[in-house]
This record gives structure tokens, sequence and C-alpha cells, in this order.
């Protein structure tokens, strides 16, 4: 009995030496702003949940007129067909709408006060963006006005002031959190209706959808410990010459995920972590378990990472990431 405690006391104070360097990443992690990239998936998956279908996130569409990427926070695709460009404007304190469309808000015991674009219009420029791309991709005729758009403020700290005065395609938090999936008449008139003709044409513009939006560019996607999501850009990997060489074979044109899985705890020498990565599939068939290759490397080796919207590039610990997918 006692030599049995005595171990587990030994095999815990040897876990908690060698492993001790996950939690400090926790709490890296923790001090990241992430909350943007937090709120577009959690909206993301309250859609998926509400409406069924699929949601598309972190979308960055080829733009003819500027000759750029086009970023596009999420587009929502019912099982009906219909599709919603929808932009996640994660502001807090009080927020009012200027005369040209513009926001305006107001936060923090000095009321910070910051200037945002009419996100309305964004909105529209970027399903217009979108329109063009499906088009292309499709070699299909996408009906005028058959994406629609909206604007979701999902932070309950957002005030909108005189609410009466934001545009329709605005979803204010207090509507938000009143969206369930058996009030049908508080979304409905968010999509419009599908793709014109019979069944079977509107079926063969469902699939030509789900495949155009499923190997547009998008973002990579760095998932972390704690629910933590980070769109970006994987730019390497760093750590020991020998961890290094071991991923090597990790490159974006041959894989499209993968998954960081902790060995046995009882393996006191060296922390070390499974990488399983996936070949990438470009007829979009899905990975089958012939497909899945693994790697073994010490903990400490890291990840290099650019976030969206940064100039700058953090490294992570292996230790801290769950998963990491590749854009094509």
């Amino acid at each position: 009995m006692w030599l049995e405690i005595i171990f587990g006391l030994v095999v815990y104070c040897l876990s908690g030496l060698f492993f001790s360097g996950d939690d400090d990443d926790i709490l890296d992690v923790e001090n990241l702003e992430t909350t943007d990239s937090d709120a577009l998936f959690s909206v993301a998956a309250r859609l998926e949940k509400l409406h069924g279908g699929k949601v598309y996130t972190g979308l960055r569409i080829p733009d003819a007129d500027t000759h750029q990427l086009q970023n596009i926070d999420m587009v929502l695709l019912t099982k009906g067909g219909e599709a919603v460009v929808i932009s996640v404007q994660n502001l807090s304190g009080f927020v009012s709408v200027k005369a040209d469309g513009s926001w305006v808000s107001k936060s923090g015991r000095n009321h910070k006060t910051e200037h945002h674009p009419d996100p309305v219009a964004e909105a529209k420029r970027q399903a217009a963006v979108l329109k063009y791309y499906i088009e292309g991709r499709g070699n299909t005729t996408v009906p005028e006005g058959y994406l629609s758009c909206k604007v979701i403020c999902p932070n309950p700290n957002f005030c909108a002031i005189h609410s009466d005065y934001f545009p329709p395609e605005v979803v204010t938090y207090e509507q938000w959190i009143q969206l369930k999936p058996e009030w049908k008449s508080m979304f409905s008139g968010w999509i419009k209706d599908a793709f014109l003709g019979g069944k079977k044409e509107k079926q063969e513009s469902v699939q030509k959808l789900n495949f155009v939006l499923s190997t547009a560019p998008t973002w990579d996607r760095l998932e972390l410990k704690g629910n933590k999501y980070l769109l970006g850009e994987f730019l390497d990997f760093k750590g020991k010459e020998e961890d290094v060489q071991s991923l090597k074979a990790i490159k974006r044109s041959k894989v499209s995920r993968l998954i960081v899985q902790k060995t046995s705890m009882f393996v006191v020498v060296h922390s070390k972590l499974q990488v399983l990565y996936c070949s990438r599939d470009y007829r979009n068939e899905g990975a089958s378990a012939s497909d899945w290759k693994e790697v073994t490397v010490r903990s400490n080796a890291e990840v290099l990472f650019q976030l969206q919207n940064s100039t700058k590039s953090r490294k992570f610990k292996l230790s801290s990431v769950v998963s990491m997918s590749l854009s094509a």
C-alpha cells in the first residue's frame, strides 16, 4: 500500500519536473490577444448549430480589382444552399453609427474613442469579390443578390447607442444571444433563395459551392491548449537540429494538417511529442488512415507562426499546440 503511494508521488513529481514547461506555454498563450480569433470561431460554431450546413472560416479570396487577397471572416453555406458572407466585429463599449456609415466606439474608464470603417459596406464588397471568385472557379453564374451579408457583434460588452440607427445587416449582441434554432422567424431574413432551377440543378449548385469554398485559400489555423485558435501563416519549425530535420517533411505543399500528442508520461529521460501529419488531398476526398504519418520530437521544439494582421512572427512550443491546419 505505502509502496504504491510512494511510487505514485515519485511519478507525479517527475512528470511535474519534466513537463512543467507545458504550464508555462499555456500561461504564454493566455497572455496573447486571441479574443478576436476566439470570437470568430465561437460565432462559426454557433452558426453551424443554428442553421446546419457548413461555415468556412478565415478565407483569403483573390480580388481581381486590387490583385490582392481579400480577407473574409466566414461564409455560411446552409444545407439548402443559401450563402451568407459574415463579418465579425468583436467591439466592446458604446458603439454608434455616423451619417457616413462608419462606426465610433468608446470603451474603458477613459472612454477611449476609436473609429471604424463602415463594416456593412466592407461586407458587401467582400460578397462581390466572392461572387466573382465563385463564378470563375465554379463555372457557374451566381444570381445577383444571392450572396447576402451580415455583421455580427458577439462581444457581451457591446452596447449599441440608438440601435435603430444600425442597418438591418447588423446583428447586435442583444439580437445575437436571442437567436435560437426553433426561432426560425428570427433569422429567416438572413438568407436569400438558393440558385434557381429544379432539385437536381440546385443540388449541383450546392456541391459546386462547397467544393469552391472548401478549396479556397485560407489563413493557416493554429489550435492551442485552452480552446484557443489563431489565424495567420505558418513559417517554419525551430529547435534542435535533429527535431527540425524530423519535421522537414511537413510542408504546406504536401501536408494539410498535423496533430500533436504527448508520449507516455513514464518516458522521463526526455519529454517527447508525437506529431501526426496528414498528406494533402487535392481531390478533396478526405484523408484515409494510410495518409497519416508520424514523427517523434522533443517537446521544446517550436512552431514559428505569423499572426493575421501582424508583421511580427511568434514562436509557440509544440507542447502548447493541439493541431495546425495549412492552406494550400
